[in-house]
């Protein structure tokens, strides 16, 4: 993949260029006017990772620019700081490798980095290497830990060691609340948080007078589920990641909702349970059927919807779809438009400097 040249001059005639990009292939729903929703035009993402290159006693990152032809267009590029990644990273970036230089045992194959940040100010740093990490290493990391004021973990091939915590808590403002995320190393998060409070907030707004029961899948770690709480009677959310089903847990509970079930099942086997066609054990003390299932929230991989999990939807008055892939949301979009008018269209710029778009759409049974 190219890496993003940051112009924050430029940023907003880019930012249009992306609008009218989406407005034009979504004319055929014939959309309300589409909210555009920018980001900062430098230093948005919350994470990065670098690979690391050792020449002499000279110790750096660099990252690959790649072409239409990843074996044969691929360029090393030196990055002594990334205008992508947050003010944080940046300021850690030459600090650990300063701290790590003259010492052989947290440098030896040493051979990527990995920044995990949160709006406060929090810091996970993953150091990967290609040999095994010792008692020794697992000493001078701590004191490397306490020096840079960071929570630190190491990896090599079937080793992982985390020192204190895997995690940063995320602080997300949505409306006059304000909702702790926790962000687990290695698990997907959101990467620009000043886009996504945008999107909660957004989520929370079209959500705001429709009463009754949510059901949302793909729910990851809860991200819009603890935002939307508030606007339902109950929330049932379903994700397949053992790792962001326990997140999930945990945000539920340390943000005191009370109006929430989580289940670790796909959407297919949710869909099929709802209709009926299948009892589950996960589903045990959920009580779908005496639920008032206003609404679905779907969040999903690039790929979009499979066909089966469409015609679930489309049974639901309301549908809020956030989409990071214009081209299968257009698919989807095919079908849903027999049934349902969409009703308010958003473009959250999570990733500037790229052809990729975050949409979110919200559609009403015609």
């Amino acid at each position: 993949m190219a890496l993003p040249v940051v112009e924050p001059e430029n940023y907003t005639t880019l930012l249009e260029e992306k609008a009218n990009r989406i407005r034009a292939q979504f004319t055929a729903f014939n959309p309300p006017e589409l909210e555009v929703f920018g980001s900062p035009a430098s230093h948005y993402r919350m994470r990065a990772e670098f690979r690391l290159w050792h020449e002499g006693d000279d110790l750096f990152y660099v990252m690959f620019d790649v072409g239409e032809d990843p074996k044969t267009d691929r360029k090393t590029v030196r990055m002594d700081q990334y205008p992508v990644a947050n003010e944080r990273i940046n300021e850690l970036m030459p600090t650990l490798l300063d701290a790590i230089r003259d010492i052989p045992e947290l440098r030896r194959r040493l051979f990527q980095v990995e920044f995990l940040t949160s709006q406060s100010g929090e810091a996970l740093i993953t150091l990967i290497y290609h040999r095994p990490l010792g008692d020794e290493w697992d000493v001078l990391a701590r004191d490397l830990q306490a020096k840079l004021g960071v929570s630190i973990i190491g990896r090599s091939r079937k080793q992982r060691v985390v020192l204190d915590v895997d995690y940063v808590i995320e602080t997300m403002q949505v409306g006059e609340r304000t909702l702790e995320y926790q962000q687990v190393e290695s698990s997907f998060t959101q990467p620009n948080a000043a886009l996504c409070e945008k999107m909660l907030n957004w989520a929370v707004d079209v959500s705001k007078d429709i009463g009754g029961d949510l059901v949302e899948l793909y729910c990851g770690n809860g991200n819009f589920t603890l935002a939307l709480a508030e606007n339902f009677d109950y929330v049932v959310a379903t994700e397949i990641s053992k790792t962001s089903v326990r997140s999930a847990h945990f945000n539920i509970e340390r943000n005191r909702i009370d109006n929430v079930q989580v289940a670790r099942v796909s959407s297919e086997e949710f869909s099929e349970a709802l209709a009926g066609k299948t009892e589950m054990r996960r589903l045990e003390g959920f009580d779908l059927a005496n639920r008032n299932f206003t609404t679905v929230l779907v969040d999903p991989p690039r790929a979009g919807l499979d066909e089966n999990t469409v015609k679930q939807i489309a049974l639901y008055d309301h549908i809020i779809y956030v989409s990071c892939n214009p081209d299968t949301l257009y698919d989807n979009l095919l079908e849903l438009n027999k049934t349902h008018k969409v009703v308010r269209f958003a473009l959250f710029d999570q990733f500037p400097y790229t052809h990729h778009i975050e949409s979110g759409v919200f559609l009403v049974r015609r």
